[in-house]
């Protein structure tokens, strides 16, 4: 396994949320799978729980039969955040994970290979394929001390963020070790692991110890745990370390996670709203620290104190602590359990006035206000700078206030809820089980094969760092269509230029292909896992993507769409492109044959410039690409080997197992 190579990865377990699940069963009925051949695959219902109209509730109805049909454990809206609630029912050290969502990665805080990606990779994975990944290099970081009072989990990985920024860690896979470790929860490696996403690694992993154990213990699953640590003596591609002992409390000003300041040197930016909540912070110690802090305290009357269980779980050993009560004694407003307003589905702040929020990301708009001001930080520092109004130093009221950082005595044992996980259905019985489809679930769109040449204009150029937010936003008004793709289309792009959907309908209405270039930046396509972010541009007529460099999920997201992921070899190439230069790239076809270098000439029309251009696929995914698609080349493929169903041998054809033996 060298570092760059693609490996294949067999997968035991598959998370989908309700964002993206439908796609990816609509995908899994595409592929004809009769049953899912992982050990345990789960649909939560997490992400778009506001009902303001059908369309919500229509999609909840299709995942719940799709569950039923495929043998897919299904997790009802209010359950939980997909995240927390997989490490407490589904989570066992040693496994690897696939899941369709970019934060997936959390899981790592149990010692599991836990990886974001698209849905049709984790579609695949359920029937039974490897997960196809790019081998990443090994970045041992080393903890060492304990995080002083006021200093929480998420000032650890806003540290990293400081020192690295949000494209530090792409294809590299973070694995903590060192004695620091003794002195983190669980949950506290939970928001570690989770915010890897935003340094773009491929994963983070900790190992199962004693604090995995007591987790897992709390969650009667102690029969789960097995040890798993690097040996004494392990050598790592790239080595960090981080003194927990020197951490302050950090922040993320808007609008990146990377943009970490010091608290102290923003204290005193007056502040509208301050959320707890989201699978950053999720852990029960999150919520009851902020509850300690603001207990017999009045919050700021500027202030908005929203409060985002982030799973039944957490609110029922909350409410026994007494901690939501003094939530709500302290002007809180709590919110059923969800990811919420980390997807702009509600609380979006007022236009102007800041935002704190424990939440991973703080991309522009995807608050669901368009001139938001997000800043992430930890509860502590959310907590009290709701009470005084302003971005404040936690050490430094607590100083003024003479307060004792809270002594928290947490219960041993969790408030067990496997009430609202429906288990699998018996093949038998699955067999019968009919698709419950709404209008708005639109069919996946036929994509047709890549032509041997390219010509069409540059329909839009992007700066560096643009987020799949920025390219499919999220958000109530965006998100409900996420299972009608003609409709999602409408908004492609939209968060960066308004009239791009407008531009490629009416292109292809010239009675040409339709076809057009994208030209994007460093990091092109950051962020959420979302595969929208790939087929509304492709079902506008987008066929290839020039960027300087990719987030890995989104690369993988575009050829799996048959659309051309290049990079410039000369980065300066970038500048000399405008938007609405014409661009050719010819003989395709023969530059995508396997075995072939991965260099071609883009010529530009309007200035009569060349330009030399690469692409990182492999064989099998320029098979793909050429195909128009995945689901394309899988369709050929089964047309030249009639009867195969596509499952790889590394298929397992167990039946999903109740909550006793499956990790439940």
């Amino acid at each position: 396994m060298e570092p760059g190579q693609e490996i294949g990865l067999r997968i035991d377990q598959t998370l989908t949320q309700d964002a993206t699940g439908t796609l990816v069963m609509q995908e899994l009925e595409a592929l004809g799978l009769d049953r899912v051949r992982t050990e345990v695959s789960v649909q939560y219902v997490d992400h778009n729980l506001l009902q303001a109209d059908e369309r919500n509730a229509e999609d909840h109805a299709f995942l719940r039969s799709a569950c039923r049909r495929f043998g897919i454990w299904y997790s009802k809206p209010g359950n939980g955040v997909s995240h927390p609630t997989h490490m407490q029912r589904f989570g066992i050290p040693g496994k690897t994970l696939a899941g369709s969502d970019s934060h997936t990665c959390a899981a790592g805080s149990l010692g599991m290979l836990a990886l974001g990606t698209g849905g049709l990779e984790v579609a695949l994975a359920m029937a039974g394929r490897p997960l196809r990944v790019t081998m990443p290099e090994i970045w041992g970081i080393r903890l060492t001390g304990r995080l002083p009072e006021w200093v929480s989990a998420k000032d650890v990985v806003l540290e990293l963020l400081r020192r690295h920024d949000v494209k530090g860690a792409v294809n590299r896979i973070l694995e903590y070790h060192g004695p620091g470790m003794e002195h983190l929860s669980a949950m506290d490696r939970h928001v570690i692991a989770n915010m890897g996403a935003e340094l773009g690694a491929t994963t983070s992993v900790f190992p199962a110890d004693d604090a995995v154990r007591a987790f897992l213990r709390a969650e009667d699953r102690e029969a789960d745990f097995r040890e798993l640590a690097a040996e004494p003596d392990a050598v790592y591609d790239l080595t960090d370390e981080v003194d927990l002992a020197t951490l302050q409390p950090l922040i993320a000003r808007p609008t990146s996670p990377g943009n970490v300041v010091p608290v102290r040197e923003v204290a005193g930016e007056p502040i509208g709203q301050a959320v707890i909540g989201s699978s950053a912070n999720p852990g029960l110690r999150d919520f009851a620290i902020a509850a300690a802090i603001v207990a017999g305290r009045q919050t700021h009357p500027a202030v908005s104190f929203d409060v985002n269980p982030t799973g039944r779980e957490i609110l029922a050993d909350l409410t026994r602590m007494g901690a939501t009560f003094d939530l709500i004694a302290a002007g809180a407003r709590i919110h059923q359990a969800g990811c919420l307003g980390c997807i702009g589905m509600g609380q979006a702040p007022a236009p102007g006035r800041n935002s704190l929020r424990t939440f991973p990301r703080n991309f522009p708009g995807r608050s669901g206000t368009e001139e938001d001001a997000v800043w992430l930080c930890s509860p502590e520092t959310a907590a009290v700078s709701a009470l005084t109004g302003t971005i404040t130093d936690p050490r430094a009221w607590a100083a003024a206030e003479e307060m004792p950082y809270p002594d928290l005595r947490l219960p041993e044992h969790a408030s067990v809820n496997r009430a609202m996980l429906e288990p699998p259905l018996p093949s038998q019985d699955a067999a019968q089980v009919e698709l419950e489809r709404g209008p708005n679930i639109s069919g996946l769109p036929y994509f047709d094969p890549l032509p041997d040449e390219l010509t069409g204009p540059v329909l839009l150029k992007c700066g560096d760092n643009v987020s799949t937010d920025e390219i499919s936003p999220a958000g109530a008004k965006a998100l409900p269509y996420r299972s009608n793709i003609p409709k999602l289309a409408e908004f492609t792009f939209t968060r960066i230029d308004p009239d791009y959907p407008r531009h490629a309908t009416d292109l292809a209405a010239d009675g040409r292909p339709g076809h057009h270039f994208v030209i994007g930046g460093e990091n092109y396509g950051q962020g959420s896992s979302r595969e929208h972010a790939a087929i509304t541009p492709r079902h506008l007529g987008l066929r290839a993507v020039i960027a300087k460099s990719y987030a890995r999920i989104h690369w993988q997201n575009l050829a799996n769409f048959g659309v051309l992921p290049l990079e410039f070899t000369d980065p300066g190439d970038y500048d000399r492109i405008d938007t609405g230069d014409r661009l050719r790239l010819a003989g395709l076809h023969t530059a995508l044959a396997p075995g072939t270098e991965p260099l071609l000439l883009l010529h530009n029309t309007n200035k009569d410039e060349t330009y030399q251009v690469r692409h990182r696929l492999s064989d099998g995914r320029r098979r793909t690409v050429l195909a128009g698609g995945t689901i394309a080349a899988l369709a050929r493929e089964e047309q030249q080997n009639p009867g195969d169903t596509g499952a790889d041998t590394l298929a397992t054809t167990t039946e999903p197992g109740d909550l006793g033996n499956s990790g439940g």
